[in-house]
């Protein structure tokens, strides 16, 4: 089975076990015959496939009851993926979603890395730091760079902890967030979990 997660920037594919992305820049999507599931966040894309007969949107199998009017369909099929967790996709923004005994109770969306270092620099040429992975969010910091790594991390950690959840780390900067979450999973591909799932009780696969 060939899956698509369709973002602003990729194709990412999952054919069987292997993983491999196209740009959406480039990547011609009439170049694959055999069916394809995907979803997808880009408008662009989705009139390009619209009519390509073998490119079948399952966004439509989802009881969207379950969820918000306005949230993307990229971060319901990751929580559709786990029972009881509170997944926090790590991207251009970070997600965070909770979920308990299989019910999605809600989530909130947070600055992704590179946007929130651009925001610090565009205060001040002197807040132009990367951020600290490192550094002990027990403790209040002395220099510059722990500073804003610490504004920054603390409260994304303390937010996710509050709920006491087994934390899920996706997305592009998973296994960076894993070094302030130590004790979480990091799954990339829980997205493709997700939609598997959602195949699964439709009877598509």
């Amino acid at each position: 089975m060939l899956l698509c997660d369709i973002g602003n920037t990729s194709y990412h594919f999952l054919d069987d076990e292997r993983s491999f992305k196209e740009s959406v820049g480039t990547f011609n999507p009439q170049n694959i015959q055999e069916k394809v599931y995907y979803i997808s966040v880009n408008h662009a894309v989705n009139a390009e496939i619209a009519n390509l007969v073998n490119w079948i949107d399952i966004s439509s199998l989802i009881n969207r009851e379950r969820y918000y009017e306005t949230m993307g369909i990229d971060r319901i099929a990751a929580v559709e993926a786990v029972e009881n967790a509170i997944v926090v996709d790590a991207g251009s923004a970070v997600t965070v979603d909770a979920v308990k005994e299989g019910v999605y109770m809600g989530g909130f969306i947070y600055p992704g890395m590179k946007a929130m270092q651009k925001s610090y620099k565009d205060i001040s040429p002197a807040l132009d730091y990367s951020f600290n992975f490192e550094l002990n969010l027990d403790k209040m910091p002395k220099n510059s760079q722990d500073a804003i790594s610490y504004g920054y991390l603390k409260t994304l950690y303390t937010e996710v902890m509050l709920h006491n959840l087994p934390v899920i780390l996706t997305g592009g900067d998973a296994k960076v967030f894993a070094k302030i979450f130590k004790e979480a999973d990091v799954d990339e591909r829980l997205v493709f979990k997700g939609m598997k799932k959602i195949l699964q009780k439709a009877d598509r696969c």
